[in-house]
């Protein structure tokens, strides 16, 4: 099925935002979310992220977004359909230096206090925010 061009910019956006979470940090999907001027819609992060394609000639798969670095906002390993979906992305996250402790209901945890990212937005947009602070400061100043 053939996604709107309303889901293909929604996955566009949710895929170059996991694309900048540094290697060995780990964020949530509703920091995600939020990030992509969507809070309300962490599920949905989750549901984009699901469906990276495999295939390394699509412009976003699994080689190029690294998807194993979001997680819930409770610092968990979210449990798959299959129950080793959640323990192959704890092996990807350990590869990367991320400690993955087990809790005591067997959950797959992550330490955000010392692996979270949490930007108030993109290092891609930092840039832009400053243009547009500067551009106000100058309206202001001609005024």
């Amino acid at each position: 099925m053939a996604r709107s061009e309303e889901a293909q910019a929604f996955f566009h956006a949710v895929y170059s935002a996991v694309q900048e979470i540094p290697h060995g940090k780990v964020t949530s999907y509703g920091h995600i979310a939020k990030l992509v001027g969507t809070p309300q819609r962490p599920r949905q992060v989750g549901v984009c992220l699901k469906h990276l394609p495999i295939d390394p000639s699509a412009r976003f798969n699994h080689e190029n977004v690294p998807w194993q670095r979001v997680i819930n906002a409770k610092g968990v390993i979210s449990p798959r359909s299959q129950p080793e979906g959640s323990r192959s992305q704890a092996v990807a996250l350990e590869a990367e230096g991320v400690v993955v402790t087990t809790g005591a209901l067997g959950e797959l945890m992550v330490d955000f206090a010392e692996y979270g990212w949490f930007p108030r937005i993109l290092p891609s947009e930092e840039g832009e925010e400053l243009q547009s602070v500067d551009s106000e400061e100058g309206e202001s100043d001609s005024e």
